[in-house]
């Protein structure tokens, strides 16, 4: 695998390219890890908000018989450390991994499988520092403002579906 692989997330709304990047180590081994075991295979992009992010990455989401309350809380057994690289921005199409909140986890570590993709980077750059950014859109920018154009609840969850098709290593590395 390349030391900045690009992966598909192929989602029912069309494809985003996402290239991991080297300088986030156990952000990339994990991603592309839980990627090639199938794990986001099924999972909903669950929290969606226009003008911000689309977040997803969640185990419960692919289980129907699951409260959406719970949407957001799921994840393997693990965390993974923050990994802050100052060139590493919340810029647009910017992957990185969502975390529970500093009172809960101080040490800003990562969740161990959700992750969510900047749709507007005002909005979230004074997120950098405080949530590890581990890849870069590379294409696919307007799906990624399809999903954040869907319709929400309160809860900002899509009232219609975004599913995570599956995500793999994309067959046209450099």
């Amino acid at each position: 695998m390349p030391d900045e692989p690009v992966f598909d997330i192929i989602t029912t709304m069309g494809v985003i390219k996402v290239k991991l990047y080297s300088g986030t180590p156990k952000h990339r081994e994990n991603f592309a890890r839980l990627a090639l075991q199938g794990y986001y295979d099924g999972t909903l992009f669950h929290r969606v908000i226009n003008g911000f992010m689309i977040q997803g990455g969640d185990p419960y989401t692919k289980d129907s018989s699951v409260d959406p309350a719970k949407w957001g809380t799921g994840g393997p057994a693990y965390t993974v450390p923050a990994e802050f690289v100052p060139e590493y921005k919340h810029k647009k199409g910017a992957l990185a991994a969502a975390r529970r909140g500093d009172t809960a986890n101080p040490l800003k570590e990562s969740s161990g499988s959700q992750f969510y993709i900047v749709q507007d980077e005002a909005a979230c750059a004074s997120l950098d520092g405080d949530y590890t950014v581990f890849g870069q859109t590379v294409e696919g920018f307007d799906v990624i403002d399809s999903i954040a154009a869907v319709e929400t609840d309160s809860r900002n969850r899509p009232l219609q579906e975004v599913k995570i098709v599956t995500v793999k290593l994309d067959e046209n590395q450099e």
